[in-house]
C-alpha cells in the first residue's frame, strides 16, 4: 500500500488495435543525419522492393550545392564509373555523383512484438509492424568503376599484341558429358548459397512511388493507422490476463532453447529416470547393466517405492540367476534386429545366450569353447553374451560377475519356485534345439550353485564320466518303461480305472507325478515349447465326453476354482479362442498376479482343457485345409456356447456353420441365421454376431484365431 501511494495513477489511456496496415506497414531505419535536416526534404528519386525478401532500393538525391560537397571527388568518381562518354546506361548523366542509393537489410525476422503507436485525443492505436528494415548506403557503383577499369585494360592489352599472326594458335578442348543428378545432390544444390543467391537475383522489382510527409495521400493512409469506430466498440483483442499479457511481452526465446546442448539419445540421468514408470524405470536400469542384485536395485529406485512392486516388474524383464537379476535375451535382441558381428537374426542371438544363462544356473564356471560348439554361433557374439554376465579367469574359463545371493534365495522362496518353472521350460527348449542330453535341473532352489572352490581337471573329468554313467541309467530306464507300456493292454476310450491311493501321501505324490509328466510352459516362449501342440497323444481321445460337464474332481481344489474363474471371464469377453491364443492370455494372467499364488504350481494342458469345456464351452471343430500352415493348437478352436444373452441362439447357429466350413461368405451366414432365427434378423444383430466370433479378410468370414494370412 506505501508502494501505491507512492505512485499514483496520474492517467488512464484507452489502447486499441488497429489492422487496416498490419501487413503492410514496414519500418525504415536510416543513417544518422543531422537534426536540421530531415529524409523529408531530401528528394526521392525512386523506390523499388522484393515482397518476398522484403528487401528495398531508396535512390535519393545528393545537394551538390552544398559547401560541404567535394565537387572534384564527385566528378572523379562519376568518370570512373560512367567513363568519358555519357549515354543512356550511364549511372550519372550529369557526370557529377549527384544521387545515392540505400539498401535494405532486416534487423529481426520476428516482429510480433513491435507496433507503431498514435497517440490521439486520449486515446493510443497501436498497429503491429510487418517488417523492420535498415538502410544503408549501398557502393555498387565501385563494382562498376572496376569492371570499367578491367575492360580499358583488356582493351589496352589487346592492342599492344602483335597483328602478324595470321591465326590463333590451336587449342585441345575436352568435352564432358553432365551425368544425371542424384536427388542427394539436388538437395545440396539448392541449400547453398550460391543458388539462393540466384533465387534471389530472380525476384523482380517492383517499383514504387513515394510521397512526401506532407502530401495528400500520406495524410490519406495516415488515418489507417487509428482504429475505425473505436469510441464505441471494445477491442477484445487486448482484454487478456496479466499472465497471457506478460507472456505477450516476453515470449520465451526459441532461439536460446535450440542453443541449448541436447544429451546423447543413449544417456539418462537419473532425475529424469525417476519421471518414468516403475516398469520402464526396471527396465532401463537392467539393460543398461544387465546383471545386478535385487538390493542394489532397490537402492537405486529408492526407498519409497515397494519392493512387491519392483519384484513384480523384475521378472518381466530378468531372470534370476545364482540369486541375482540378469536381462532377458529379448531385451537386448528385440524382434526384427540381428548380430551386429555376424548378422544373425535376433531370434538365433537369443537363444545362444538364454543358453550361457542357463550354464550359469549349474555351473559358476562356463567355457566359452563349449559354448561355441553347442551354439554353432561365431566367437564375437559368445563373447558378447559372456562379457554381459561374466568376467574371464586366466586358464580357468569365464565366472559368474556376481556372487551367490543366498540371502534373495531365502527371503523370496515363492519367487524362486517361479523361476524355477520357467528355467525347467527354457532347459526343455533348449535340449530341443541343441540336441543336449537331458539333465535335471535341481529340485530345491536352495541347490543352486553357490559359492564353489576352485577345482582340477581331473576332478572336472571325474565328474563329467559321473554324468554321463547317470545319464545312461536313465535312458535306459526311460527305455524300458516305454517298452513295458507297449506290451500292456489298451485300455478302451470310454473306460476309467479308479486306483485307490495308499495314503495321503502316496496320492500327493501322484498328483505331482502326473504334473510332472506334462506341464505347460509358462515361460515368455512356453507357446513353442515341446508341450504346444495340446493334449499328448493317446489323451485326444475322449475330450468331447466333458462338453458341458466338469471333470471328476476339478472344481475341488484352490488352483481349479482360480483357473475356472480365468477361463469364464476371457470366454465371456472374446467368444471364441484357439488353444494357442488362451495359453498366451493365460501366461499373460500369470505374469500380472503377485509371487506365490496358486496357479504357479503347475497347469498342464490338459487341466487347462478340460477347465474350458467344464466352463460351458465347446470345441469347434473347424475343417482346416489340408495345406494350412496352422499349428496344432491354433486348429484347436474353443467357443463359448452358451453366455446367457439374447444372442446365445445366433451364435451356435453361426458355430455350426463353421463346423462344416473353413471360411463362409457373408450372405451365406445372413440366410442361414434367417432360416433358423426367422425374419425379423436385424442387421445389426448379425453384425453383433460376427463382430463376437469372426474375422473378415479377402472377402470371406474366418473364425478368429483361424485365418492364415
Amino acid at each position: 500500500m506505501a508502494n501505491e501511494e507512492d505512485d499514483p495513477v496520474v492517467q488512464e489511456i484507452d489502447v486499441y488495435l488497429a489492422k487496416s496496415l498490419a501487413e503492410k506497414l514496414y519500418l525504415f531505419q536510416y543513417p544518422v543525419r543531422p537534426a536540421s535536416m530531415t529524409y523529408d526534404d531530401i528528394p526521392h528519386l525512386s523506390a523499388k522492393i522484393k515482397p518476398k525478401q522484403q528487401k528495398v532500393e531508396l535512390e535519393m538525391a545528393i545537394d551538390t550545392l552544398n559547401p560541404n560537397y567535394c565537387r572534384s571527388k564527385g566528378e572523379q568518381i562519376a568518370l570512373n564509373v560512367d567513363g568519358a562518354c555519357a549515354d543512356e546506361t550511364s549511372t550519372y548523366s550529369s557526370k557529377l555523383m549527384d544521387k545515392q542509393t540505400f539498401c535494405s537489410s532486416q534487423t529481426t525476422s520476428n516482429t510480433s512484438r513491435y507496433a507503431a503507436a498514435l497517440y490521439r485525443q486520449g486515446e493510443l492505436h497501436l498497429t503491429p509492424l510487418h517488417g523492420i528494415l535498415q538502410l544503408r548506403p549501398s557502393f555498387s557503383y565501385l563494382d562498376k568503376a572496376d569492371a570499367k577499369h578491367r575492360e580499358r585494360e583488356a582493351a589496352n592489352e589487346a592492342g599492344d599484341s602483335s597483328q602478324d599472326e595470321a591465326e590463333d594458335d590451336v587449342k585441345q578442348i575436352t568435352v564432358r558429358f553432365s551425368r544425371p543428378e542424384s536427388e542427394q545432390a539436388r538437395q545440396r544444390r539448392v541449400q547453398s548459397y550460391e543458388f539462393l543467391q540466384k533465387k534471389h537475383a530472380e525476384e523482380p522489382w517492383v517499383h514504387l512511388h513515394y510521397y512526401g510527409l506532407r502530401d495528400s495521400r500520406s495524410e490519406h493512409e495516415r488515418q489507417y493507422l487509428l482504429c475505425p469506430g473505436s469510441s464505441g466498440v471494445e477491442n477484445t483483442e487486448l482484454v487478456k490476463s496479466p499472465s497471457e499479457y506478460l507472456m505477450m511481452l516476453m515470449p520465451p526465446s526459441q532461439e536460446e532453447e535450440k542453443d541449448k546442448p541436447v544429451a546423447p539419445s543413449n544417456v539418462l540421468s537419473m532425475a529424469q529416470l525417476r519421471t518414468l514408470p516403475l516398469a520402464d524405470q526396471i527396465k532401463i536400469l537392467m539393460k543398461n547393466v544387465k546383471v545386478m542384485p535385487f538390493a542394489n536395485l532397490m537402492s537405486l529406485l529408492g526407498p519409497s517405492i515397494d519392493s512387491v512392486a519392483v519384484l513384480r516388474g523384475i521378472q518381466k524383464v530378468a531372470m534370476l540367476v545364482q540369486g541375482n537379476w540378469v536381462v532377458k535375451s529379448d531385451i537386448l535382441y528385440p524382434k526384427d534386429s540381428s548380430s551386429p558381428h555376424s548378422g544373425v537374426p535376433a531370434d538365433v542371438l537369443c537363444r545362444g545366450r538364454d543358453f550361457v544363462m542357463w550354464k550359469f544356473t549349474q555351473s559358476r564356471w562356463v567355457v566359452r569353447k563349449e559354448v561355441a560348439t553347442v551354439t554353432k554361433l561365431c566367437a564375437e557374439d559368445v563373447k558378447d553374451f559372456l562379457e554381459h554376465m561374466a568376467v574371464v579367469r586366466i586358464n580357468k574359463g569365464w565366472e559368474f560377475i556376481l556372487p551367490y545371493d543366498g540371502e534373495f534365495i531365502k527371503k523370496h522362496p515363492d519367487v524362486v519356485q517361479r523361476q524355477h518353472m520357467l528355467w525347467t521350460g527354457i532347459q526343455a527348449k533348449l535340449e530341443k534345439v541343441y540336441n543336449l542330453v537331458k539333465e535335471t535341473m535341481p529340485k530345491k532352489p536352495d541347490a543352486q550353485s553357490g559359492p564353489a572352490g576352485l577345482v582340477s581337471g581331473d576332478q572336472r573329468i571325474q565328474v563329467a564320466k559321473t554324468k554321463a554313467q547317470q545319464n545312461h541309467a536313465l535312458l535306459e530306464r526311460e527305455l524300458q518303461r516305454r517298452k513295458e507300456q507297449l506290451r500292456a493292454p489298451a485300455v478302451p476310450p470310454g473306460v476309467r480305472i479308479k486306483e485307490e491311493p495308499v495314503s495321503e501321501e502316496g496320492e500327493e505324490d501322484d498328483e505331482q507325478e502326473a504334473e510332472e509328466e506334462e506341464p505347460m510352459d509358462t515361460s515368455p516362449s512356453g507357446l513353442h515349447s515341446k508341450l504346444a501342440n495340446g493334449l499328448p497323444p493317446g489323451r485326444a481321445a475322449g475330450t468331447d465326453s466333458f462338453n458341458g460337464h466338469p471333470p471328476p474332481g476339478c472344481a475341488s481344489t484352490p488352483v481349479a476354482r482360480e483357473l475356472r474363474a480365468f477361463v469364464e471371464a476371457t470366454f465371456q469377453r472374446q467368444f471364441v479362442l484357439t488353444l494357442s491364443e488362451l495359453k498366451r492370455l493365460f501366461n499373460l494372467h500369470l505374469a500380472s498376479l503377485p509371487p506365490g499364488h496358486t496357479l504357479f504350481s503347475g497347469i498342464s494342458d490338459r487341466m487347462l482343457q478340460d477347465t474350458v469345456l467344464a466352463a460351458g464351452c465347446k470345441q469347434i471343430l473347424v475343417p482346416f485345409p489340408p495345406q494350412t500352415a496352422a499349428s496344432p493348437d491354433e486348429q484347436k478352436v474353443f467357443a463359448l456356447w452358451e453366455s446367457g444373452d439374447m444372442s446365445d441362439q445366433h451364435r451356435q447357429v453361426l458355430l455350426e456353420i463353421f463346423s462344416k466350413n473353413y471360411r463362409v461368405r457373408r450372405n451365406m451366414i445372413q440366410s442361414r441365421l434367417t432360416q433358423e432365427c426367422g425374419e425379423d434378423l436385424s442387421k445389426q444383430e448379425v453384425d453383433k454376431v460376427l463382430k463376437d466370433c469372426c474375422v473378415s479378410y479377402g472377402g470371406m468370414w474366418y473364425l478368429k484365431g483361424t485365418v492364415q494370412s
